[in-house]
Parts: structure tokens; C-alpha cells; sequence
């Protein structure tokens, strides 16, 4: 029995709780932790994109100063098991690809690891590092979608297997004959690399059989049960600890192989040792949007309505998974179009195994879809906000099932009321502030609800003196969780929020699984608030049942509680606090332990979030310079845990949106498979002063089929749709439509 919970914490735009621990510097991340008799490691990569290793010479390396040890494949223990037969990221384990390194002489990508040096200070690893000489036998390699169009191939299963890489609804032929407007576009992305502020990072120390990891990780658990699995040991033999997490974006999702080859080399000098990733190996260590072309073609009759929906992707994966992030989920799905073919079809290349991306999938799937959009808008004369109001879906259409909840018609209505959207000339270089010309652009955003297979779990206890600590074993990696979870937790006890502290960062403490796809709200909430409802629920029977409670036989579904109070609901002053009960029975503290089963998979009904985005910009016509001015977007992602926090995830998104719209790109040598601009020197992310005004708005929707507090996630959301806002907003400044991304300056002049 769970009473109703009183949301006073909830919602409120409460100071972060981990900020002094930042602001201090008193706060740890991964390569902080030093223990006594700590060495450290550092990686030597491939220096070719394909072949084998002919000669490897590592006796300068060994003679150099303070260095203990050189792993190479003729030294490195072999693995417990291929990591394409770990159990899924649904069983905990999460390898980010079916190979591991320096098991045989192979090489496979440019920076692939090909030895590690272990040393006793992280200077001298580097230096020995550099004293590693290996020679190649090359071979032909791919390293780009235009080496390797003749070996596409259409796989069976896309992302990790997930899905699959064909899915058509209706008779799309149908479809494109009713159809009086046919458009047909190509668009083409560069690769994108995470580059979150902290690199990854592992500490690994061993106590006899027992492995402690301090790991930078979006999922402790998963970096647990992976690293186990390739050790061979039981996963209840490894601690993880990740209290704060300088950013992932999803390069800390899966799990690497530094994060193992880390245990792996402290086992082998019996010493804890820290392995810390360059800024260069994160763009070759940890995943990437891959490299990918997308073709779509339209149907729509004169007023604008989708007949037919035709998206092909073709991209760049490894050698030895099928993965594609997945762009055209949400853009099937955004809109009411009766049919629909979506097909994935790949190029085995040179390439580490690509990974989750901020937005993964549906950041360029929707670019494509919207700015296409945007073009049909043109086209026959319709204003693009109401483009989508007339297309937008009631149902989801993939499935005819309603969704669980909706608000994208607000958005639009609100994010245009908001951005003065109706004062707009449609007609491109209609509008100019002094040289520049001005144009405004809108899409849509959406993201699909995400559930883990297994349940959630958290723990709570309250003390005798009034206070709570709430437990999960989830991380911080500056999504805001620990905050919101305070807040949570706080609510669902009935006590002020300064009396409750929320514990995470260890996987000694109840599981739950990584946070990605925006699930971590939801999945982390629906655990905390289970366990505290679970704990107030005891404390308020334990009242009803004792004579000596002025609550005593009293209904407990009528009993609220509010500052660590019991009361009646329609008689407050009869009551008693937590404090009062405890004391009376001699009782220290009282916990109970929570945990939340998500939904089936075959639920009944539609799951995303969605939101509207709009942009404004200025572009100088003689040097083909963009200016983003000013950028309003509406989102519904459910309830809203801390207004603070979730307006940062937004803008943090939109933000991104620039980058991807104008300044992410990783650029390949196909002489080598390098990437040329492996470092923020050259590999251009916005700054503060490319950051315009942001407006944010909250359609908060009532969502009570997702989790029991209604979350849906904002995380993804807000990258959604900007980078196609602003490349409309360039066609209306200049008449030019971006086929490509990033938008460069060339493009324009």
C-alpha cells in the first residue's frame, strides 16, 4: 500500500547539492583517486587503419626509468570470454564492441591499443610510451562511405541488435501515386566525437582476489558486470565507485577496454594502477557518431499532408558489429503518415565500433526529416509550424497505440507564441539588419521513453533525529540526478529536504542500470520514490497500530505526512512526528528497500517526448559567416523533478545543436585512418561566445503510464531538432539549403 505522495520538493529549482564539492575541488572523479603505492599506465595505439603486427619492440620502453612493465599481445593474459557473447546491456554487462584488444596481432583501426606501459609516474609512462616501436604489415582499408560503396550490405539487426534494419508500414508505392508534391533529398554527416571535459579514466586496485575500480562511467553496474565477465570472476568480487563524472553524452555508456586492460595491468605489477585516455585516444577509445548519408523522399498532397515517407541510411560501422545509431525511430514516428519504409545499410570499415551520441539517432534522422519539411513547406506555401500541426501524430503510427502522453501540439502553439514566431515574412532575404541577412527556422524534436528490462532498486532508511539517507547505486555525471533525487526522496518521505541525503556512486548500494537514452530519471525517481513511499507506508502502519500514537487505529490512507510529521488529513493537529514514534520504541532507525519493475515491452501505447525548437539567425552574405542570435525551445518530457537542472539539460542540448549545425566535424585521413583533428584545438565545439539567448519553455503532461511520477526524460530532447532549426533558419537568411553537416562557411559563398 502506497499513500499519496504531497509534491512540496519536487519540481522546485533547488541549488545543485554536489556544487560546493565541485566548487571546492573537495569532489574526486576517476583519476583523482590515488592509493598508496599507485603506478600508472599509458596507451600505445595503432599506428595504421588495417593489418598486422610484424615486429614489436619494447626493450627501450622496458629500459626506461621507473617503468615496471610493457603489455603487449605476447604478454596480456587472454580474456574469459569474446565480448559479442557478454550477456546484453539488459543483463548489466555492456562492452561497446565485440572485440578486445592485443589478443592476437591484428590491427583493425588507427589507435587501436597495441601495448600498454605500466610506470611509476604518468610522465615516464608517457615517455616509455613513445619508446614502443612496432612495425606493420598494411593492408587496404576503409575509412570513409565513399571507399566502401561497393560492400554495402543491409544487415539484420541494427544497434547492438536492438532493431531492425527494416521496417515498412502500408504500400509505400501507394503512398508516393496519391501523393500531388514529391520531394527527394540526400543528406550526408560528418562524424562527431562526445568530448566530454574529463576524459575516461580508471583506477583499478586489486585486494587479493577482490578488484576495486574507480571508474568515470555513466553505469557502474555495467562497468561491474563487463569487466567481470572478461575477467572470468563473479561480478560480486568487483567494487565500482564513480561518485562525480565530468560528462559522458554517451562515450561512458558502454564499456571500453581501458576500463579492463586497467584491472588487467594491476593484476599484473600487483599495484593499483591508473590509466587515464589522452584528449587524442578519446576520439579513438570510446566510440563516435559514425559517419552517415541519408536519403529521404516525401509524399504529401497540395495542403501539405504526408502520403508517403520513404528513409534510407547508409553509414560507416567496424569490422565486426552492425551498428547504426538509430535515426529513423523517431522520425517515423513524428508524424501521421500512413506509409512508410525505413532501411539501414552499412560499410564494414576501419573504424572502432561507433556508440550512443547525445541524441543518438534521432539528432540527424530528424535533421533530415525537418529540413525536408521545411522544404515541402516552401514549396506549397504553408507556414512550417502549422505544416506540422496539420501532420502531427495522435497516435504512433508505427504501432496505432495512443500515447501515454502527448503535448507536442502545445509546444508548437507556445514555442512560437514565445519566440514571436507569427511576425515572421516566409519569404528567404526578406529580412536585414544592417549587412546581415536575418532568417528564423522551427522542428520538431522527439525521443523515444526508454525502460530497462530489469527492476530499479533503492534504499531508505530514517534515524531516530529525523533525518534520512536515501541509497542507489546509480552515478552523477552532471546530469543533476543527485539533486533530484534529494528532492524526490524528500517528497516521498514527508521530510524537509535539508534532512535528507542521497547516497550513489557505488555498486555495494541497491543497482540500477546505466544511465542512457534519458532513462536515468525516470528509472533512478521511480526507485527512490518506491523505497521512501515504501518507508513512510511502514512508519504510518507502525502509528496506526500503536496505542500509544494519537494516530492510533486510524485509516492510514487518510494519515499525510509533512515535515517528518504524521497527520490526519482532515485533522491535522492529530498527529505525530517520525521522531516521536522511533523514540518511544527505542528504535535507532527503520529502512525499507524499494524497487520498481518498468513496463512491459508490449505496452499499449506510444512512448516519447516531445518539443518544439526554434532558432534565429544572422549570416554575413560576403564572408559566408552564421551567427546564432537567439534560440527558443518547448518541450513536454513529463514532470519536471528541478526546474534548474532540467532548464540546463535543455539548453545544454540546444547548445549542441549549434555545434552540430556549424562546427562538429571529425575529419578522416584515408591514408592512414587517422583523425586529423583528434583534439579541441581542431575539432570545433560552441563556446560562450557563440552561445545566443535561450528561451525554455516546460509543457509539463501528466504521464501515468511511464513510472510513478510520470518522467520522461529531457536529456536527448533538447539537441533534437535545434541543428535543423538553424539550417532552416540559414535558407531563410540566404536561400540556401544545407545538405551537409556541419554548415561551413564555403557552403554560403
Amino acid at each position: 500500500m502506497t499513500t499519496g505522495a504531497t509534491l512540496t520538493a519536487v519540481g522546485r529549482p533547488l541549488t545543485r547539492v554536489d556544487g560546493p564539492a565541485k566548487v571546492t575541488g573537495s569532489a574526486r572523479y576517476a583519476a583523482e583517486h590515488t592509493l598508496p603505492g599507485t603506478v600508472y599506465a599509458a596507451l600505445v595505439g595503432a599506428r595504421t587503419a588495417c593489418g598486422r603486427i610484424t615486429r614489436i619492440d619494447t626493450s627501450a620502453a622496458e629500459n626506461a626509468d621507473g617503468v615496471l612493465a610493457v603489455l603487449t599481445h605476447r604478454n596480456l593474459p587472454k580474456i574469459a570470454g569474446p565480448p559479442h557473447l557478454l550477456p546484453s546491456l539488459a543483463g548489466h554487462a555492456a562492452p561497446g564492441e565485440s572485440f578486445f584488444p592485443m589478443q592476437d596481432d591484428a590491427v583493425h583501426h588507427f589507435g587501436q591499443p597495441v601495448a600498454l606501459v605500466i610506470a611509476d609516474s604518468v610522465e615516464r609512462a608517457q615517455f616509455a610510451a613513445r619508446q614502443v616501436h612496432v612495425d606493420y604489415a598494411r593492408s587496404p582499408s576503409v575509412t570513409t562511405l565513399d571507399e566502401g560503396r561497393d560492400q554495402v550490405y543491409e544487415p539484420e539487426a541494427i544497434f547492438a541488435g536492438f532493431l531492425p534494419a527494416r521496417t515498412v508500414r502500408g504500400d509505400i508505392e501507394a503512398g508516393f501515386q496519391a501523393a500531388t508534391q514529391r520531394l527527394d533529398a540526400t543528406y550526408h554527416f560528418a562524424a562527431n566525437h562526445h568530448n566530454p571535459i574529463e576524459p575516461s579514466a580508471t583506477t583499478a586496485v586489486w585486494d587479493g582476489d577482490r578488484l576495486t575500480l574507480y571508474d568515470a562511467t555513466q553505469g557502474i553496474v555495467a562497468s561491474q558486470h563487463t569487466v567481470a565477465a572478461l575477467l572470468g570472476i563473479p561480478p560480486s568480487k568487483i567494487r565500482v565507485h564513480a561518485s562525480f563524472v565530468g560528462g559522458g553524452f554517451g562515450c561512458k555508456a558502454m564499456i571500453w577496454p581501458h576500463v579492463t586492460l586497467a584491472a588487467m595491468a594491476a593484476r599484473h605489477v600487483r599495484r593499483p594502477v591508473k590509466l587515464a585516455l589522452t584528449r587524442e585516444q578519446m576520439f579513438t577509445s570510446c566510440g563516435h557518431r559514425e559517419e552517415q548519408e541519408q536519403r529521404l523522399e516525401i509524399g504529401a498532397t497540395d495542403d501539405g499532408r504526408l502520403t508517403a515517407l520513404r528513409h534510407h541510411k547508409l553509414s560507416l560501422t567496424s569490422p565486426f558489429d552492425d551498428w547504426a545509431e538509430p535515426s529513423l525511430s523517431i522520425a517515423s514516428q513524428a508524424y501521421a503518415c500512413p506509409h512508410y519504409e525505413g532501411v539501414y545499410r552499412l560499410i564494414r570499415g576501419n573504424t572502432m565500433t561507433p556508440t550512443f551520441t547525445r541524441g543518438p539517432g534521432e539528432t540527424t534522422g530528424m535533421f533530415a526529416l525537418e529540413c525536408l519539411m521545411d522544404e515541402l513547406a516552401h514549396r506549397i506555401g504553408v507556414d512550417p509550424v502549422q505544416l506540422r500541426l496539420r501532420n502531427h501524430a495522435q497516435y504512433d503510427p508505427a504501432t496505432g497505440h495512443p500515447w501515454s502522453s502527448d503535448g507536442a501540439e502545445e509546444c508548437y502553439r507556445r514555442g512560437a507564441a514565445r519566440f514571436g514566431w507569427q511576425s515572421r515574412n516566409p519569404e528567404p532575404r526578406s529580412r536585414r539588419d544592417g549587412n546581415w541577412l536575418i532568417g528564423t527556422g522551427m522542428a520538431t524534436a522527439g525521443y523515444p521513453v526508454f525502460f530497462p528490462m530489469q527492476p530499479q532498486r533503492a534504499r531508505a532508511r530514517l534515524y531516530a533525529d529525523g533525518t534520512a539517507v536515501v541509497q542507489s547505486g546509480t552515478q552523477e555525471f552532471g546530469t543533476g540526478a543527485a539533486t533530484a533525487m534529494t528532492q524526490v526522496a524528500a517528497d516521498g518521505l514527508g521530510v524537509a529536504l535539508e534532512n535528507v541525503r542521497f547516497e550513489y556512486g557505488d555498486t555495494d548500494l541497491p543497482n540500477v542500470a546505466a544511465t542512457v537514452g534519458s532513462a536515468g530519471a525516470g528509472m533512478i525517481s521511480a526507485a527512490v520514490h518506491t523505497a521512501a513511499t515504501t518507508l513512510r507506508d511502514q512508519m504510518i502502519e507502525q502509528a496506526v497500530a500503536d496505542p500509544g500514537s494519537p494516530l492510533h487505529r486510524a485509516d492510514p490512507a487518510a494519515v499525510v505526512v509533512r515535515d517528518g510529521r504524521m497527520a490526519l488529513r482532515d485533522r491535522p493537529d492529530t498527529g505525530e512526528t517520525y521522531r516521536d514514534l522511533m523514540e518511544r520504541h527505542f528504535m535507532t532507525d527503520m529502512d525499507a528497500l524499494g524497487s520498481w519493475r518498468p513496463p512491459p515491452p508490449d505496452l499499449p501505447y506510444g512512448l516519447a517526448t516531445f518539443g518544439a525548437q526554434f532558432a534565429e539567425v544572422a549570416v554575413d552574405p560576403d564572408l559566408g559567416v552564421i551567427r546564432v542570435r537567439r534560440m527558443a525551445g518547448a518541450f513536454a518530457p513529463g514532470r519536471i523533478l528541478n526546474a534548474a537542472t532540467a532548464r540546463s539539460q535543455a539548453m545544454g542540448g540546444m547548445l549542441w545543436g549549434i555545434g552540430q549545425a556549424l562546427l562538429e566535424g571529425s575529419l578522416v585521413d584515408p591514408r592512414d585512418g587517422r583523425w586529423a583533428n583528434a583534439s579541441l584545438g581542431e575539432y570545433l565545439v560552441p563556446v560562450n561566445a557563440d552561445a545566443p539567448d535561450v528561451d525554455i519553455e516546460f509543457v509539463e503532461v501528466a504521464d501515468p503510464v511511464v513510472n510513478p511520477l510520470g518522467v520522461k526524460g529531457l536529456g536527448e530532447v533538447g539537441m533534437v531538432g535545434a541543428a535543423a532549426a538553424i539550417a532552416n533558419a540559414v535558407f531563410h537568411a540566404t536561400g540556401y539549403r544545407a545538405r551537409e553537416l556541419p554548415i561551413r562557411i564555403e557552403h554560403l559563398l
